[in-house]
């Protein structure tokens, strides 16, 4: 090591994946001493940002799902009709952890498992399981959060603090001031805190969270016609509401328009295209917003085969381009992603493939569900030594399975 320049060793290092950063960090004190660095995380994430992934949880029916990862074409218009991607795998769970609620934010994914116990045959007393858990996919290691009761109308969400480097994670209630609870991720011993919210709301959309700031879509107490969007400082902790004219539809998808909020509302009065409205948040405290329409229909080539069986996941930040994916999709079907230039006017379809694997004997079923997450980069500012806990499988989190499907009823009896 020497005998190499220091420039062309961090050279090497920033060529690699973070996992295996993570490793070579324990590798001696001398590359510790350089893999820690600011400035080189600062790079790392600089040159990971510059070549962004999506990222695809994948749920099969009846089986475990699974974390894949695939590079964003940077410039996917040219003369082909389709382009074709392969996702690399990342991690899988086990098939008792099916999701209620997954999140994404700076680099970690947030998910909630929930299952209802019945008490009693005429269902008169209920009981729920609640399993909080944060991920790494760079690292595969993950943190289970303490427990924390669940009312039938709670919604969580992940934010990250880019200043003090925090993710934290929000509990709201529905309609209730002292039932809000909020917690930190780091060292100290996780616990759940309450926090005071200055007007009750019931959430209705999951949370997006851009540069340090939590956005989502909620109703007022005081007018339940009517719809509010609640920002929350993720440092500071404090809220606030912007109320809103009416929205075009009642369901917004909320995504990180380049750096500002947006809001995609989709119109269905076009029989081969998609009508998509967005609003950009321009002024925080003036409540400014701009407004845009757009057509999305494609050639023959790259043509969206059921318009109503897309949603939009993104917008990509270096190229600007609105993101589409397709919903539960079959497993002897292509899964497609589609890319929509609004300058340009053009829409280009991407072939995602590789998403089937590892289906094993457990998937009855030929369909599965994807979650899609866009400018997924891998940060070596998550400190996972302080976040996580060493990585022992998500598969030994639940100890009490539940049977899925009829063929496992038989074979526990059998075993028993």
């Amino acid at each position: 090591m020497s005998s190499i320049p220091i420039d062309l060793i961090v050279e090497i290092f920033l060529r690699l994946p973070s996992k295996s950063v993570a490793r070579f960090r324990c590798v001696s004190k001398q590359w510790g001493s350089i893999l820690y660095r600011p400035d080189f995380t600062e790079l790392f994430l600089t040159r990971s940002s510059a070549l962004p992934r999506l990222l695809f949880v994948v749920k099969f029916d009846r089986g475990d799902f699974h974390l894949f990862s695939s590079l964003q074409p940077q410039n996917p218009y040219g003369k082909q009709s389709s382009l074709l991607v392969t996702a690399d795998f990342r991690m899988k769970f086990n098939r008792y952890l099916f999701l209620s609620l997954c999140q994404y934010a700076s680099g970690l994914i947030y998910f909630l498992h929930e299952r209802t116990k019945i008490r009693d045959k005429w269902r008169s007393h209920e009981e729920r399981d609640v399993l909080h858990a944060i991920c790494n996919p760079s690292t595969g290691q993950y943190a289970v959060l303490p427990e924390l009761k669940r009312d039938r109308c709670t919604d969580f969400f992940l934010g990250f603090d880019p200043i003090d480097k925090q993710f934290k994670v929000l509990s709201i209630v529905a309609y209730r001031f002292s039932d809000n609870r909020i917690l930190t991720l780091g060292p100290e011993e996780l616990r759940w805190r309450k926090i005071h919210s200055p007007l009750t709301h019931r959430p209705l959309s999951q949370g997006i969270c851009i540069d340090g700031v939590l956005y989502y879509l909620s109703r007022r107490t005081d007018d339940d016609t009517s719809y509010a969007v609640v920002c929350f400082d993720v440092r500071s902790e404090n809220f606030k509401f912007l109320d809103e004219e009416v929205f075009p539809s009642s369901c917004p998808i909320l995504i990180n328009y380049k750096g500002k909020l947006g809001l995609f509302f989709r119109k269905y009065d076009v029989a081969d295209a998609i009508k998509l409205c967005l609003w950009v948040l321009d002024d925080v405290e003036k409540h400014e917003w701009s407004k845009y329409a757009f057509y999305i229909s494609g050639d023959d080539d790259n043509k969206i085969d059921d318009c109503q069986n897309v949603n939009v996941v993104g917008v990509a930040a270096t190229t600007g381009e609105i993101v589409l994916a397709e919903k539960p999709s079959c497993i002897s079907k292509p899964f497609y992603v589609f890319y929509f230039n609004p300058e340009k006017n053009t829409l280009q379809r991407v072939e995602i493939q590789g998403l089937g694997f590892g289906l094993g004997k457990f998937c009855y079923e030929d369909r599965y569900f994807v979650e899609v997450f866009v400018d997924y980069a891998e940060d070596l500012n998550v400190n996972d030594a302080k976040i996580f806990k060493p990585s022992q499988g998500l598969d030994i989190i639940w100890k009490r399975p539940i049977p899925q499907h009829p063929e496992e009823v038989r074979d526990q009896r059998d075993m028993s």
